[in-house]
């Protein structure tokens, strides 16, 4: 698998990124691991979770195969600070305390002594960005992260972390995929103006680009999910679904899968370092990792750019 810098940093990740946001949930232990596994076999070696994801239970799990699985050394390792989830409330707090307390955690979890990569997970609106700032800037100083980056940052928010940071600001994840291209206004401007890479989250429009949902909904997917249906339902009709049929289209004239084409198109993009895949079943990362991820021909290209570009 391709391995990419993320902006203009050293650190290297491969272009798919596995994300874990499922496991522990959707995804237990034993097909997680297989995952893991399968993952690795195909060249990947960048992980991505966040204590957020089931409360910590997807790092518990990650924790407990590393060094078994696969060395800890082998991987690029993502997480992330600043939410949590108390009584169904999704909670957000960047603080210094809380940042450096979720770090240690983390750690704790995942059974390391550092994190490759460490993001703050979402804008805090009610703590001043210097002191999330400085807690990074001590986890990097600390040895306990090797790169600091943000997530969900929108373009004046980066552009305003990357200036005042004294530890480089190396990456923004931030979903983008045919789907969702309005990043492209400012977070991705902001991105290459601060040498910032971008990790995208739903590469594959929530599911919908691999074309499952056209003419129905699979009882067995997240949009058959009384929890998830929200998560997709923005998708599934008007524009989207007009972008999702131009791009079935143009994977059949290309002899490709909707899914190849869709995470190909977005590795196109020369900002985007990974694409951070999050699979439910080790049957759906297999179908992931078969994809040949090559670059688009220009007019296929050009016509997806069109049909999808945000107003």
């Amino acid at each position: 698998m391709e391995q990419r810098f993320v902006g203009t940093s050293g650190l290297r990740v491969s272009a798919l990124a596995l994300g874990t946001m499922t496991w522990g949930k959707e995804t237990d232990a034993d097909t997680a691991r297989e995952q893991l596994r399968t993952f690795i076999d195909a060249g990947g070696n960048t992980l991505d979770t966040a204590p957020s994801y089931v409360e910590g239970r997807s790092e518990a799990i990650l924790g407990e195969m590393l060094g078994d699985v696969v060395p800890r050394s082998d991987v690029v390792l993502v997480s992330k600070a600043g939410v949590s989830h108390r009584n169904g409330k999704r909670m957000v707090d960047t603080s210094r305390r809380a940042m450096l307390a979720s770090l240690d955690a983390s750690l704790a979890r995942l059974g390391t002594d550092h994190l490759d990569l460490w993001l703050a997970h979402l804008w805090d609106e009610n703590v001043p960005l210097e002191e999330t700032l400085s807690a990074m800037d001590l986890a990097v100083s600390s040895g306990r992260v090797r790169y600091a980056g943000v997530s969900n940052y929108n373009g004046w928010q980066l552009a305003r972390a990357a200036t005042l940071s004294e530890t480089a600001i190396v990456a923004n994840q931030v979903e983008y995929s045919l789907l969702s291209r309005g990043v492209e206004r400012e977070a991705i401007p902001a991105a290459e103006h601060v040498g910032a890479g971008v990790l995208c989250w739903a590469p594959l429009g929530r599911g919908v680009l691999t074309g499952k949902y056209r003419g129905q909904i699979p009882a067995d997917s997240r949009g058959a999910s009384e929890a998830m249906s929200s998560y997709v339902d923005p998708y599934l009709t008007g524009r989207p679904s007009r972008i999702t049929e131009a791009l079935v289209t143009a994977a059949k004239g290309l002899s490709r899968s909707p899914l190849d084409v869709a995470l190909s198109w977005v590795l196109d993009q020369h900002i985007v370092a990974a694409a951070v895949v999050g699979p439910r079943t080790t049957e759906q990362l297999r179908q992931i990792l078969q994809s040949t991820l090559e670059p688009l021909p220009e007019p296929i290209a050009t016509v997806l750019n069109e049909v999808s570009h945000a107003h």
